[in-house]
C-alpha cells in the first residue's frame, strides 16, 4: 500500500473553495483509477490556507499511473486558488488502524 501526500498552500480564503474542488473534481477521477483506495483531506489548524491530501493506492505503479494521466490536469484546475504548484512525494504505508492496511513483508 503507498500514500501520495500533495501539500499545497490556498491564496488567502481559498482554502475552503480549494478543498471543494478536490472533492467534486478530483475525487471522481480518483475513484476511477485501478487501485485507489481513499482520499483524505487536511487542513492545518494553525495555517488554514495549508491544504494536505493523502491518497491511498494499492501499489507504487497505480499512483504513478494515475500521476502520469491525471495529475498535471488536477493541477490545472487548482492553480487559480494556489499560491504555487503543490509539493508531492509518494511514501509507503506501514500500518493504518483506520484503514486496516499493513505492509506486504519486503
Amino acid at each position: 500500500m503507498f500514500t501520495r501526500i500533495m501539500e499545497c498552500y490556498a491564496k488567502s480564503g481559498m482554502a475552503e473553495e480549494a478543498t471543494k474542488r478536490v472533492r467534486l473534481e478530483v475525487l471522481p477521477i480518483l475513484r476511477a483509477q485501478p487501485g485507489f483506495r481513499d482520499l483524505i483531506t487536511l487542513r492545518d489548524g494553525q495555517d488554514r490556507q495549508r491544504v494536505i491530501c493523502l491518497s491511498f493506492w494499492d501499489t507504487k505503479e497505480n499512483a504513478d499511473t494515475y500521476a502520469r494521466q491525471h495529475y498535471d490536469w488536477i493541477v490545472q484546475r487548482l492553480t487559480s486558488l494556489l499560491e504555487s504548484r503543490p509539493t508531492l512525494e509518494t511514501l509507503q504505508v506501514e500500518m493504518s488502524t483506520v484503514h486496516n492496511i499493513a505492509s506486504r513483508a519486503a
